[in-house]
């Protein structure tokens, strides 16, 4: 409860600021872009503020998290290798690229091409800062692939879908390329087919990596059943690399199909505007395969909060809201296969998952503020068991909970 966390300070909470609140700037942004992209009224002044609203305070929120970040380690410098070496805390860094992606869809979709905001200079300082999350993407997928594999005591009984937080990274900056492709097509043609390719390639890598996680994550379900406590909130996460996954494969087709005939001459036009056509079918067949995956992984997160909820509670903390991007990402894939197919289903459909996941990040988002006006939030499950070792004067396990169970966070 939020009594027994009164009285702590502010150093306590710096200290204590993990990775996973990033968690925080994706599910904000996803909410940005959903307002960005709702199918009805979208043209509407109403529309508009609340996608600035939303952006903006994502935007503080960002910078914020950044101030308090870099305090933390500046102020507690041994506490970077202490987290690096957490196997679940440590996975939530790739949540710092994934939130900064949304800002730039935003910054490029509504503020650059649909209000007109911003000019060639505004376009290429996002494509910058696109490839800084590029490389901090690349350094997610493989270098912390590669500490899990070294540094890190894994175990499948213990596995979550938070093993997947690494590799999406690849798959949602991926997307963010599809958005700038055109903003960077008015300006450089062959800049936009740079993005394009790169983005190709990062979502291919991005998405064998997940099947690979993903089946590793069923198997894990059959054989040892739904992660205890709090934990099973993260059966919600495999909607975010079918979904962002399926959503960046639609933009990359679309961006072939606008570049190609621009990139030859004219005796080859046909040739070429045919190339992209055909490029964009195989896109749109292949994303509406993964949205297929991602509604069944959704079926599983339901049955299995079906199975959970009516015998178990847990309080809430700071996993919740990595429930948010996921069904985000779920929803706005569904808005834009309604756009490329013209269908009302997906329209419908679309509108009603992207109110539900409105009334879900506003839940969240009310018991953050009450716990963070408590300090009951501010908790670093590593820095636990090094404060609790230290008073025990005991060894440190940080891989798992006196029951032996992985930690969420």
């Amino acid at each position: 409860m939020p009594s027994k966390s009164k009285g702590k300070t502010l150093v306590h909470c710096v200290r204590h600021f993990a990775p996973a609140w990033f968690a925080a700037i994706m599910g904000t942004g996803a909410i940005s872009i959903l307002f960005h992209n709702f199918p009805y009224a979208s043209d509407s002044e109403i529309m508009s503020i609340f996608t600035y609203i939303f952006f903006f305070l994502n935007l503080a929120l960002f910078a914020l998290f950044n101030a308090i970040t870099i305090a933390r380690y500046i102020m507690f410098p041994d506490i970077w290798s202490i987290m690096l070496r957490h196997p679940v805390q440590s996975l939530y860094l790739g949540c710092y690229p994934m939130g900064a992606t949304t800002l730039i869809n935003i910054a490029v979709g509504h503020i650059y091409q649909k209000d007109g905001i911003g000019g060639r200079a505004f376009v290429y300082f996002l494509w910058g800062f696109w490839w800084t999350i590029v490389a901090l993407s690349f350094l997610c997928a493989f270098a912390m692939v590669h500490v899990m594999k070294t540094k890190q005591d894994h175990a499948l009984s213990r596995m979550t879908a938070v093993w997947l937080l690494p590799v999406v990274t690849l798959i949602v900056a991926s997307s963010t390329g599809g958005v700038l492709a055109p903003a960077l097509n008015g300006f450089s043609p062959r800049h936009a087919l740079l993005t394009l390719v790169v983005s190709t390639f990062m979502v291919s890598i991005g998405l064998t990596l997940a099947f690979m996680i993903l089946t590793m994550y069923l198997l894990r379900l059959i054989v040892y059943g739904l992660p205890p406590g709090a934990s099973v909130l993260s059966v919600f996460i495999p909607l975010g690399p079918m979904g962002q996954g399926a959503y960046s494969i639609l933009l990359l087709g679309q961006g072939y199909k606008t570049l190609f005939p621009l990139q030859y001459g004219k005796s080859d036009i046909l040739t070429a505007a045919k190339t992209g056509e055909t490029i964009n079918i195989i896109c749109v067949c292949a994303a509406i395969v993964l949205w297929s995956l991602a509604s069944m992984w959704l079926a599983y997160a339901l049955l299995a909060l079906a199975e959970v909820l009516p015998t178990n509670r847990f309080p809430f903390k700071l996993p919740f809201w990595g429930l948010i991007f996921p069904n985000g990402v779920y929803a706005n894939l569904t808005i834009q296969f309604s756009r490329t197919l013209d269908s009302s289903f997906f329209r419908i459909w679309g509108s009603i998952y992207s109110v539900a996941t409105l009334c879900l990040w506003t839940f969240v988002f009310l018991q953050s503020l009450r716990y963070v006006l408590d300090g009951a939030i501010f908790e670093a499950p590593c820095l636990d068991e090094v404060d609790l070792a230290k008073e025990a004067r005991v060894p440190i396990h940080s891989s798992t909970t006196p029951g032996g169970e992985q930690l969420a966070l």
